[in-house]
């Protein structure tokens, strides 16, 4: 299966933010990644349902609503309502994550699970047939623009052995620090989905900087 290009929306002009949604829809991109931060999981608040609802209405691509939020079965249905096509929450603010992925799937959506650079993929063993997506942060969440953690192509190479092992079928997405110098090489350690947000929007020509990336 070709690799996934999902633009992280964080990263757009929120000026314009119909222009950057149309250049997505225009682009060889795969999905939306929208990150969504409440101010107590992450020291960052960034977008609420009025606003996801306005990009759904312009996207032509799937969104990937990732929750860096406290207590996220709590908004899974509300989060459905407004054209969420896959959900991912953190391993780190989830009690009972079988239960919160179970109750994901259930709503019609994908489930993901994302975990903190410092979370180790082990730690996903007994709930990883139930994975549709792995979103393996590689700064620390909260802010776009970060370093990238050098640690992550081990843990790519070590969940991706997991996946096999346990005949799952998650894919392995890469949220945060991806750039044109490393892209490569996350692909090679076995990454399916790379989330872009700096590199695309602060690039001259967002459209070739994706074309890059997808190839």
């Amino acid at each position: 299966m070709p690799h996934i290009i999902a633009p992280s929306v964080l990263s757009s002009n929120f000026a314009n933010l119909q222009a950057d949604i149309e250049m997505i829809n225009a682009s060889e991109a795969d999905w939306f990644h929208v990150d969504v931060m409440d101010g107590v999981f992450v020291p960052n608040i960034s977008f609420g349902f009025p606003v996801i609802k306005a990009i759904k209405k312009l996207a032509k691509k799937p969104l990937d609503v990732h929750l860096m939020i406290v207590d996220p079965d709590r908004y899974a249905q509300a989060f459905k309502d407004i054209g969420a096509d896959m959900l991912t929450v953190h391993y780190e603010a989830c009690t009972h994550l079988h239960r919160s992925l179970q109750n994901i799937r259930s709503l019609g959506m994908k489930a993901g699970v994302a975990i903190n650079p410092h979370t180790s993929v082990h730690l996903l063993e007994d709930c990883i047939e139930d994975i549709d997506l792995v979103c393996m942060m590689s700064v620390n969440p909260g802010f776009g623009g970060q370093k990238f953690i050098e640690n992550t192509y081990n843990k790519v190479i070590a969940l991706k052995q997991l996946i096999a092992r346990r005949n799952s079928k998650a894919l392995i997405e890469i949220d945060g620090g991806v750039d044109l110098n490393n892209y490569k090489k996350l692909l090679d350690c076995g990454a399916d989905v790379l989330v872009a947000g700096n590199t695309v929007f602060s690039s001259q020509n967002p459209l070739e900087t994706i074309r890059t990336l997808k190839k």
